[in-house]
């Protein structure tokens, strides 16, 4: 049986230190990856961004995930005995299935270009990763890819359009290092019926890969129940490992001052039931 993987996503640690941030335990001082060790953390995901500046050279913010620092988190993450998830977006900045903007480096391209462009970003991203020893042990070609990708052209459902380009990262994946693990990401982790379109479409047209991703933001993505009963019709369906890449909730059933002006439905992340907070196991 493979290990079961407790992870984070610290893509902005180095931002937030830089900026002042200091993280405790017990009252003591730690690094914030020494902490989640503790906690039995043992994956970290890092993502990638192409280019987060503006065009004058004004960095996006949100931790300016550049090649440098993912680089050089990634050292920090491996050096600590980490799993590395490389997750990347095929943008400037966020990802989602809001948005999938192509890179300011791609604009005007075509299908078949795009198709090559993501080839040689993800095969030099991994050349230069191997080069300097900070290596990921699995990577994300793309990230909740529900809509797609590099809009229009990859918007769902132009499903031909998506595997052509998911397919060019695959597959420059497999030039450098045929044996990483590939996941392909979705949102919506609760909504198996997105998940069997989806995945059905692909596995009628995309390349091998190893695991499904999912995120599940339990005020926007349906209950446990939903959540589960997707993972194991998922896992039968298509025989693929299953990770669920993104979660978030909040950590106390305390009003403070700052919520106040919030109804119940509005607060996001907000867990009204300590039953709900006892099944997540959260402190």
């Amino acid at each position: 049986m493979k290990p079961f993987i407790k992870g984070m996503d610290v893509s902005s640690l180095k931002e937030l230190e830089q900026l002042g941030a200091r993280y405790y335990q017990d009252g003591q001082e730690k690094g914030l990856l020494e902490i989640l060790k503790s906690y039995g953390a043992n994956s970290i995901r890092l993502r990638l961004w192409n280019d987060p500046y503006s065009e004058s050279g004004v960095p996006y913010g949100a931790g300016t995930n550049d090649m440098k620092t993912t680089l050089e988190l990634g050292r920090r993450v491996l050096d600590m005995g980490f799993g590395f998830l490389l997750d990347l977006h095929y943008s400037d900045f966020w990802a989602d299935p809001g948005k999938q903007r192509v890179p300011k480096a791609w604009r005007g391209m075509d299908g078949p270009e795009l198709e090559q462009a993501v080839y040689r970003f993800t095969r030099q991203t991994l050349l230069d990763m191997k080069e300097k020893d900070v290596f990921p042990t699995m990577i994300q070609v793309g990230n909740e890819l529900s809509n797609g990708l590099l809009w229009p052209y990859g918007k769902r459902p132009a499903y031909d359009h998506i595997a052509g380009l998911l397919n060019a990262g695959i597959r420059a994946v497999r030039s450098v290092e045929p044996d990483l693990p590939v996941m392909l990401h979705l949102d919506n982790g609760g909504n198996n019926a997105l998940y069997r379109e989806w995945f059905d479409a692909f596995m009628e047209r995309g390349e091998e890969f190893e695991v499904i991703g999912l995120s599940y933001y339990p005020f926007w993505h349906g209950t446990l129940g939903q959540l589960e009963d997707n993972m194991q019709d998922l896992a039968v369906r298509y025989g693929k490992a299953l990770n669920v890449a993104e979660v978030s909730t909040g950590h106390t059933c305390g009003i403070t001052q700052s919520m106040r002006s919030f109804l119940p439905r509005n607060a996001k992340g907000w867990l009204q039931s300590r039953s709900w907070r006892r099944r997540w196991s959260i402190p």
